[in-house]
């Protein structure tokens, strides 16, 4: 299974918004630290803070933070939230998408499969993926530094 470019980058955002805490962070700055494109993270934005996940503040002093602490957001319930569909394979959504569904077993076998990827990430909170908070954000801040001599 393969999440879309979608819940990556959302899961992302959650990261760069956990690492900054309560300091407001900005889309160009998560853009920017990613190298993703600031209309895709303008659109994920809007899409978490309607889900609960991101509080965004207008205004001069606006920016964007956390609306949970980072050890109530499930990176499960965060996938489930933002993927489209997780229906892998065409039977899961159309029964008599194939000939063979009567008689196969493939779609028990991928369901169950798809069980426990979901299961497995709802062991793990937004603080989880948190712990190398320093390598983190190194990694990520670093970028919005400017080079010296520039």
């Amino acid at each position: 299974m393969k999440l879309t470019q979608y819940s990556d980058y959302s899961l992302r955002v959650l990261i760069y918004l956990g690492l900054h805490g309560e300091e407001r962070a900005t889309i160009t700055e998560i853009a920017d630290s990613y190298r993703i494109s600031r209309h895709h993270i303008v659109k994920i934005v809007h899409r978490l803070g309607q889900l609960g996940y991101v509080e965004t503040i207008r205004g001069k002093n606006g920016g964007l933070r956390l609306a949970q602490a980072p050890d109530r957001i499930v990176i499960g319930k965060v996938v489930r939230d933002t993927e489209p569909s997780l229906n892998i394979v065409e039977c899961f959504d159309d029964p008599d998408a194939c000939v063979i569904t009567p008689a196969c077993l493939l779609r028990g076998a991928l369901s169950n499969a798809l069980t426990a990827f979901l299961e497995t990430l709802d062991g793990y909170t937004l603080a989880d993926l948190l712990k190398p908070r320093r390598r983190l954000q190194q990694q990520l801040f670093a970028r919005l530094k400017p080079a010296a001599g520039a």
